[in-house]
């Protein structure tokens, strides 16, 4: 159980850095948003949070 744990929190370290990455501070904040609503059971608020962090992470830049 303390390894997938820990695997779990490796991936979403590793998300995170990539997120930021890309993104900057907006990446952040879309993925705060994501937790925030998967914490509060904001069903609409984390679907519009992922489509849009999802939408961004695609796209291509330049």
């Amino acid at each position: 159980m303390l390894l997938i744990s820990t695997v779990l929190e490796l991936l979403a370290y590793c998300a995170g850095l990539a997120v930021q990455a890309k993104l900057g501070a907006l990446g952040v904040m879309l993925m705060l948003t994501v937790a925030i609503g998967r914490k509060a059971k904001a069903e609409g608020l984390t679907l519009v949070a992922v489509c849009v962090l999802v939408a961004l992470m695609l796209r291509t830049v330049p």
